[in-house]
């Protein structure tokens, strides 16, 4: 136990550290690297002196340390920001206020996370469903038909763009066939049925993509591992082909499984600006490319720092996981 807790806490400083880095890496692009930020937020046709005034307000004026000591104290402890005829606090973990609207990023984002939630966590539980499955029939019926048919599905979904799959399921289930309703997104607390209704071809979408890629995984896993020795052994006592995939084989080949499925979960935050804007999901995703499109700094360092955060805590997730499984990583 001792050397699983130290384990565990090196990761936790790791990610810390990372996190730090990440944050004065986005700093430093969005808001050193574009130049005058203070004529970007006022507009083309601002006279100099409202220039001057957006600078003031700001913050502009101070060395950069200071400034980046400032956002970091606003992360953690949270910040003032002048409104123009007084002072509004944010509190922590504080990101900013949008150009645009004046609203808290923190706010905007957090209000964001539920419908991206929503979307990176069905189509989870539906390509791990999927791509395992497939994965593990394919490694079963190896060298016959239903394995070739297999592999080349999941070639054509690792090769298709999700864009192109979402385009094709809404063309041929929606307008051809007519089996279900165009994707509208409805919050879960509304109405559940339509909640699931509207999410079910976005989940289908992301889930047919990266289905292919975990039955690729687990296809080759379950391979290695039915080549192992202890393998043959259960063979020459006896057991049935389905005992020793399903009860030996699978467990043998489900670290990497788990390890790929919590990075992937992260990073699904932050890449599902495609399926967002493509079904009108109005997620972190379609935010970002909103705030990008208006130049609204804060909104873009806080979605990125966010989805940053999420990727980072996944990969934490997943040594963890993979340790649990393998406990022979502790050692390492």
């Amino acid at each position: 136990m001792n050397g699983f807790t130290g384990f565990l806490l090196r990761r936790i400083a790791g990610a810390v550290l990372v996190l730090l880095a990440l944050s004065v890496v986005v700093y430093a692009v969005f808001y050193v690297a574009p130049g005058n930020v203070a004529q970007i937020v006022c507009g083309e046709r601002c006279s100099p002196q409202q220039v001057a005034l957006v600078h003031d307000k700001l913050g502009l004026g101070d060395p950069l340390y200071l400034q980046y000591g400032h956002f970091l104290q606003g992360i953690f402890a949270g910040r003032d920001f002048s409104s123009g005829t007084g002072v509004v606090h944010c509190s922590a973990p504080c990101l900013g206020q949008s150009y645009r609207t004046d609203e808290q990023v923190t706010d905007l984002i957090f209000g964001k996370l539920p419908v991206t939630g929503s979307l990176v966590i069905g189509a989870f539980a539906l390509w791990l469903l999927i791509g395992v499955g497939t994965g593990v029939l394919s490694a079963w019926k190896r060298g016959g038909v239903v394995e070739r048919v297999l592999t080349w599905l999941t070639l054509a979904g690792t090769s298709t763009p999700v864009f192109v799959i979402g385009l094709l399921l809404i063309i041929v289930l929606c307008s051809t066939l007519q089996w279900l309703p165009f994707p509208q997104y409805v919050p879960f607390t509304d109405n559940p049925e339509q909640w699931f209704w509207g999410l079910l071809l976005p989940w289908f979408s992301l889930a047919l993509i990266e289905s292919a890629k975990y039955a690729r995984l687990t296809r080759s896993s379950m391979l290695e591992t039915l080549a192992e020795d202890h393998v043959r052994t259960f063979r020459a006592y006896g057991l049935t082909e389905r005992a020793i995939v399903g009860r030996h084989a699978l467990r043998g080949a489900v670290a990497p499984v788990i390890a790929l499925s919590a990075l992937d979960a992260g990073t699904m935050f932050g890449s599902a600006v495609l399926t967002e804007t493509l079904f009108g999901i109005p997620g972190i995703g379609r935010q970002l490319v909103e705030s990008v499109r208006t130049v609204d700094l804060p909104v873009v360092v806080g979605v990125v720092l966010t989805t940053g955060f999420f990727v980072v805590l996944a990969n934490a997730v997943a040594d963890v996981l993979y340790a649990m499984a393998d406990r022979r990583v502790v050692l390492s």
